[in-house]
């Protein structure tokens, strides 16, 4: 499961979206609007006259938490008088010229931020409220005291274990026995079937995590404060529809994703393999094109342990039965990305993996094979060395073709089978 955070606009979105399947009982009036270079405080205006009838809450929807503590939280508690939309466009266009650095040492430029009405409320009506999964459960976490203080009050935080395949009744009776006892009586019951139908939405809309903090809760109106979310995206082609295709943003401090990342996510997406890319270093030079999701982890960091980290260019895997054109398509782009600054030692290129269970090597090194072909003027200006470990289904006729289709074109190459561990062939590229 690859977990993916979403912005919060998107996350209040989908409760708006979904808020009369699971929270019928309850009012909640969702008054939010996303700002960024596409769309303005003005141009939202338009559609949103709630912008100009009170005072409004802003701050950045890029990813990070403590917001307020990094001083990047506008309301009306800390100046005197209302935010008004004047102010808070002032506040925004001043923001996103100046490069952010935070408390945890994340630093980049703002680009999206979220606008709200303020909500007046008591410290008591503040709810805390989360869901992730642990293990073979999930955990339903539950507080009454919500806010900025969590963390400092965790030890009054309830922890409610739920496993997988709970029925409804047992959901229901597993939330009633773990309820927090500090819970006042006047909300103790909306708290309660609030917390039920929570639990619903992030079970079947496919969260990996969904937190609310707080939660303010005033008779059978919900406003939903700050919230932070990640999503399993292996679920995208199960909930495309009703994620309103949901995008997935770069994470603050993060470069934003090339044309080449941007087009493998997209093969991703399509396919029922599994095709990931991230670039670590484009300078560097060692490159590794891994077959297998655990594969790749222990590739990396055998690289990492046996060089400096910045030599490790670029960190992914192909997997679960890629076809032979997406293959070639993914390898193609790593040659291309590979071959476009120099090394004084030249390139090496790792072309590992474990022994597959159901993976054609023979056609997915088909696919490889067509890559090199294409790129191989490239891969010889680099003084490119290539290094092979490969087992599973095919694999002796997938390593006598790579290797003689390497020697054809000049290229070097050392290719092993399952009889050498998985990693030493890193050993021997890096000796």
């Amino acid at each position: 499961m690859a977990q993916k955070p979403i912005r919060e606009f998107d996350v209040k979105n989908l409760f708006k979206q979904e808020w009369e399947t699971y929270f019928q009982d309850f009012n909640f009036d969702f008054k939010s609007v996303l700002v960024s270079q596409s769309n303005s405080l003005h141009q939202a205006q338009k559609n949103n006259s709630w912008l100009t009838k009170g005072s409004l809450v802003v701050k950045p929807d890029m990813l990070f938490g403590k917001r307020g503590v990094n001083g990047l939280v506008l309301y009306k508690d800390k100046t005197p008088g209302d935010i008004t939309l004047a102010l808070a466009d002032r506040w925004i266009q001043s923001k996103s010229k100046e490069v952010v650095k935070l408390k945890s040492g994340e630093s980049g430029k703002l680009t999206h931020f979220i606008v709200e009405p303020f909500i007046p409320h008591q410290q008591d009506e503040e709810y805390y409220i989360a869901a992730t999964a642990s293990g073979v459960d999930d955990v339903l976490y539950l507080s009454a005291s919500g806010g900025i203080e969590i963390e400092e009050n965790w030890n009054q935080v309830s922890e409610i274990h739920i496993p997988i395949d709970a029925d409804n009744k047992d959901i229901q009776r597993l939330i009633q026995k773990g309820f927090p006892k500090n819970i006042s009586p006047k909300n103790k019951a909306v708290f309660e079937k609030f917390a039920y139908g929570f639990y619903q939405f992030y079970r079947d809309l496919h969260f990996a995590y969904l937190e609310i903090n707080p939660i303010v809760i005033q008779n059978k109106q919900i406003y939903l404060i700050d919230s932070v979310a990640r999503m399993d995206d292996t679920a995208d082609f199960l909930m495309h529809e009703r994620w309103d295709n949901l995008k997935f943003p770069t994470t603050f401090g993060m470069d934003n994703k090339c044309p080449e990342i941007t087009a493998i996510e997209k093969a991703d997406h399509n396919s029922g393999a599994s095709l990931k890319l991230t670039i670590l270093n484009r300078k560097g030079r060692v490159w590794t094109l891994v077959a297998g999701g655990g594969a790749s982890v222990v590739y990396a960091d055998t690289i990492a342990n046996m060089c400096s980290i910045e030599e490790l260019a670029n960190y992914g895997e192909y997997s679960g039965g890629p076809t032979t054109d997406e293959t070639r398509f993914y390898a193609e782009t790593l040659f291309d990305l590979m071959t476009r600054e120099k090394h004084p030692k030249g390139k090496i290129l790792i072309i590992g993996g474990a022994i597959a269970n159901f993976t054609d090597v023979a056609k997915t090194f088909e696919g490889i094979i067509q890559a090199m072909k294409k790129y191989k003027n490239k891969l010889l200006a680099h003084q490119t060395k290539i290094y092979v470990r490969r087992g599973g289904p095919n694999h002796q006729v997938g390593l006598k073709n790579i290797k003689e289709a390497a020697q054809k074109l000049g290229l070097y190459i050392e290719v092993y089978g399952p009889e050498t561990h998985i990693t030493d062939i890193v050993k021997m590229a890096l000796s």
